[in-house]
């Protein structure tokens, strides 16, 4: 006899965040299919709209927990640091955070869909904490704040064209230029 142990509400939900994570970061909100999440989750798909309503909102849940994840890591990250050392140290907590390309495609696939309010909301809301926080942490000028995010920008478009695992002559020069200097 087979005995398994019930999951609690927390953990299937935790499971099918991780599975909706997978399937739109590689298949967006409107290439997902939610079957193939709860399939994956190890729920009914029922169950799965009881938990999140609707797709659209599990999206949003997916993502805001992604955005939520990455704050928590920038603020442990830049924690009793100041200026450049603040921003070096969210920079380096940000290289190991993307390196989970599930987490990096949701990311771009969100930045991608901000022709949907609901979903612009979320990116302006997760952007606006995160440059408050650099702000804060770093005490820097908006204009080394804003570097900062551009070179963050670029380093995570090259990361998701692949660019750091099959490196080509004008991608490393793009990525050194990037990291030459993140706060200059």
């Amino acid at each position: 006899m087979t005995t398994t142990t019930r999951k609690t509400a927390d953990e299937r939900r935790a499971a099918v965040l991780d599975a909706a994570t997978k399937e739109f970061a590689a298949k967006g909100l409107h290439g997902a299919s939610t079957e193939d999440i709860a399939r994956m989750a190890g729920i009914s798909q029922p169950y799965l709209f009881r938990l999140f309503g609707t797709k659209k909102e599990l999206y949003l849940a997916a993502s805001r927990r992604a955005i939520d994840h990455l704050y928590e890591v920038f603020e442990d990250a830049s924690a009793g640091k100041a200026g450049a050392d603040a921003l070096h140290a969210m920079g380096d907590a940000y290289e190991t955070v993307m390196s989970d390309r599930d987490r990096l495609m949701l990311m771009l696939k969100c930045w991608a869909s901000c022709d949907d309010p609901d979903i612009c909301e979320v990116v302006r809301g997760a952007w606006r904490n995160l440059v408050d926080l650099a702000e804060r942490r770093s005490g820097e000028s908006p204009e080394v704040v804003s570097t900062f995010f551009s070179k963050g920008a670029l380093l995570t478009i090259l990361m998701g064209m692949e660019a750091f695992t099959r490196p080509e002559p004008w991608s490393n020069r793009l990525i050194e230029g990037c990291q030459a200097g993140l706060t200059e």
